[in-house]
């Protein structure tokens, strides 16, 4: 049974052009949802004119600054009355490389887009959804409780979201409103494509400590599928692959031992070494 209707509701999505963006706008407007999309896409606006020319606005802004979030949400409630829904989604992934040898602005650039960007989505939206007893979706990641060797920042600030969302999940409780946290595994979009696919050490590293069953890809679609159907039944977290549950379940348990064999993997380290040779900006 849906207990939150989504027909007639407003949506606003970060990274509303991306593919996860673009394929959850689409989810949400074909359940009559109006959605607003923020992104650093300089078409924005014509974008979002093309997915649905009623349904979708569009408003070019960057997550690391407040005040152009703000003037979003705005623009929003002027075009659409009010905002009753935000999904934090923008996020970067960087260049894979062990922090020895990552500079300080690149893991800077991570956290200042994954972390405080979506704070800044959260703040700035904060007061319609209380007001409207709404939601909030965070989009963070299974590199929430796995490993993240070569990748270090991005986990970070994966779990930092998954901290965030637990945390406004309670506070938000005393307003009728909610929040949701997104767990997906890799994803088709040009930021796996580019960040993985694209980057042999990488796609190795991956290949080499992760069991192929959880090697599954999703299809934005499936993952927009997903995020729509938890706002539906206000659920407080969503996980795609469901085969990652167990794991995030006993990571507690599992991730200790998991840890220790891969400090002692030779392949692993190999591969780690290849990751501290390279140059990252």
């Amino acid at each position: 049974m849906i207990e939150y209707e989504l027909a007639g509701k407003v949506v606003l999505i970060t990274g509303g052009t991306g593919g996860l963006g673009s394929a959850t706008t689409r989810a949400l407007v074909s359940r009559g949802a109006r959605v607003g999309i923020v992104d650093l896409h300089p078409n924005t606006p014509e974008i979002a004119a093309r997915i649905a020319p009623s349904g979708v606005a569009g408003f070019t802004a960057d997550v690391c600054d407040r005040e152009a979030l703000d003037d979003a949400v705005a623009h929003f409630c002027e075009r659409f009355g009010r905002v009753d829904v935000a999904i934090a989604n923008a996020g970067i992934m960087g260049r894979g490389s062990t922090l020895h040898s990552m500079p300080a602005p690149a893991i800077e650039k991570v956290l200042a887009v994954n972390v405080n960007g979506v704070i800044n989505t959260v703040k700035a939206t904060m007061d319609q959804i209380v007001a409207n007893q709404g939601q909030l979706v965070l989009i963070s990641s299974v590199f929430a409780f796995v490993n993240g060797m070569g990748a270090i920042p991005y986990a970070m600030s994966k779990a930092a979201v998954e901290q965030l969302g637990r945390g406004l999940r309670v506070e938000l409780a005393q307003h009728g409103a909610s929040a949701t946290t997104a767990y997906f595994a890799m994803i088709q979009t040009d930021m796996i494509r580019n960040g993985v696919d694209e980057d042999p050490a990488i796609s190795a590293l991956v290949s080499s400590t992760t069991p192929r069953p959880l090697r599954k890809r999703l299809e934005p679609d499936e993952a927009a599928e997903a995020i729509a159907h938890a706002i539906e039944h206000r659920s407080p977290r969503v996980i795609r692959p469901t085969r990652w549950t167990a794991l995030s379940m006993l990571r507690g348990v599992i991730n200790p031992a998991i840890d220790t064999r891969l400090t002692r993997d030779l392949g692993v380290r190999a591969l780690l070494g290849k990751l501290e040779g390279r140059s990252v900006r």
